[in-house]
């Protein structure tokens, strides 16, 4: 048994298909996923970074959870997509060792900032002559570092207790990446007690953060439904709503990745879950946020303006330095065609 598991020194990922035409289509949807994703969220990463009118807490929530999407994304999909291309699916172990810490680490972590969001939108509405008090720097700050530090724990746990396990079945991994769920198939021990070990692990954050998020939207909504104005009432919806749809896709698609039986034969569904909660929310994240934030929408469009200013700027200087260097070169020519005296 000690050799069969020393023996596995890498995975096969066996990805979305074996076909070539297919894993270049799954390529290019993946590689123009990816760059809309690293695009949208450096977008509000600089926006919430230059335009002063966007320091405010949520906002750097907003960047935070924008930093995280590209970390989160990064992790799996540039090597799906190289993958698919060179047909080359093996990964080391130790690289698989390193996929399952990151993926779990920035899930967990993305889940508990999540939360903290939910608490920011609680104190703006529910108590808010006391939310400069309360959501001052320093705190936004110990609460950040707080969701990464939960996310690198559990990262920490997951990864130990998946990988203390003899592999010795198979090296063939039926996902995309290295996933916990798919990972205990190859494990030669008892499963069960893997299962539940790892699912203790797993979803104990995830209970956390999923009371947490309830309790603070229950107050909100019993909040929001007392004011008497309409449009101040849509108005603490709409910052509200989208965060509750990003949480909801989050939290559903990977309950079920993670807490649903280990079936033996692999399924096209496990692919999709896993492509939902690892590609979908680090791409819908940015989409929504900008789309419904008026002051994202403003400062994007204050920073358009900007751009073609500056542009327009340097075409007139561009034009003004030329114009003196031709008559210069004008006044050169007709004094050498001048007589000598």
């Amino acid at each position: 048994m000690a050799n069969l598991t020393m023996s596995v020194t890498e995975f096969t990922l066996m990805g979305f298909s074996d076909i070539w035409e297919q894993q270049v289509l799954h390529a290019v949807l993946f590689l123009l996923i990816y760059l809309t994703a690293l695009v949208d969220n450096f977008l509000i990463v600089l926006l919430t970074t230059l335009d002063q009118h966007l320091h405010s807490p949520m906002h750097f929530f907003l960047r935070t959870l924008s930093l995280l999407d590209i970390c989160f994304i990064s992790v799996t999909v540039p090597k799906a997509i190289i993958q698919s291309l060179t047909q080359n699916s093996s990964i080391s172990f130790l690289g698989c060792v390193a996929q399952v810490f990151l993926v779990v680490s920035f899930a967990c972590a993305e889940l508990a900032l999540l939360t903290v969001m939910s608490y920011d939108r609680y104190v703006a509405i529910c108590q808010p002559l006391h939310y400069q008090v309360i959501m001052k720097k320093a705190h936004c700050e110990q609460m950040v570092f707080a969701s990464w530090l939960s996310g690198i724990i559990s990262g920490f746990l997951n990864t130990s207790v998946t990988f203390s396990l003899p592999f010795c079945r198979s090296n063939f991994v039926h996902q995309f990446f290295c996933e916990i769920p798919s990972l205990l198939k190859l494990s030669c021990s008892e499963k069960y007690l893997a299962e539940i070990g790892a699912i203790i692990v797993t979803t104990s954050l995830g209970i956390i953060c999923f009371i947490s998020i309830l309790v603070s939207y229950k107050q909100i909504f019993s909040t929001v439904m007392r004011i008497p104005s309409v449009k101040s009432r849509s108005k603490a919806f709409s910052t509200c709503i989208p965060h509750l749809v990003v949480v909801t896709v989050f939290l559903n698609t990977g309950s079920i990745a993670y807490l649903k039986p280990v079936s033996e034969s692999p399924s096209v569904c496990d692919l999709m879950v896993s492509v939902f909660y690892t590609v979908v929310p680090p791409t819908l994240n940015p989409i929504i946020y900008s789309l419904k934030n008026k002051d994202m929408k403003a400062a994007f469009s204050k920073m358009l303006k900007r751009l073609s200013s500056y542009i327009m700027t340097r075409k007139t200087t561009t034009k003004t330095h030329t114009v003196p260097s031709d008559k210069h070169e004008a006044t050169s020519v007709n004094s050498n065609r001048l007589p000598a005296i």
